[in-house]
């Protein structure tokens, strides 16, 4: 198992240990943190993708100087609200997750 999945399920784990609202989904076929029945971060690709909302600076806010934009469409922009942050800052993946969740 590639250790970028293997942070996201401790990640998956910590999260629904300490919050019962949270619970696993799906976005896209990838597995998924929702809450309230919304999606709020999922892994893909040895990515996790948050939801934070349009406009954010992350690397002023978590020193996330590398990130893109969740694109799964190919004739339609970009979803502005939506981060895609590698596995070289999964030690930011926990603090994104949470930063999320409270979005919800």
């Amino acid at each position: 198992m590639p250790e970028a999945l293997q942070t996201y399920e401790r990640l998956f784990d910590r999260l629904i240990d300490g919050h019962s609202e949270v619970t696993a989904g799906k976005m896209m076929s990838a597995p998924a943190l929702k809450k309230k029945g919304k999606v709020f971060a999922f892994y893909h690709n040895e990515k996790m993708t948050f939801k934070l909302g349009k406009g954010r600076d992350l690397e002023q806010e978590f020193g996330i100087a590398e990130y893109g934009f969740l694109s799964p469409f190919k004739h339609k922009p970009p979803m502005l609200a939506w981060y895609e942050i590698d596995f070289q800052y999964a030690q930011h993946w926990e603090l994104l997750a949470r930063e999320a969740m409270k979005l919800i």
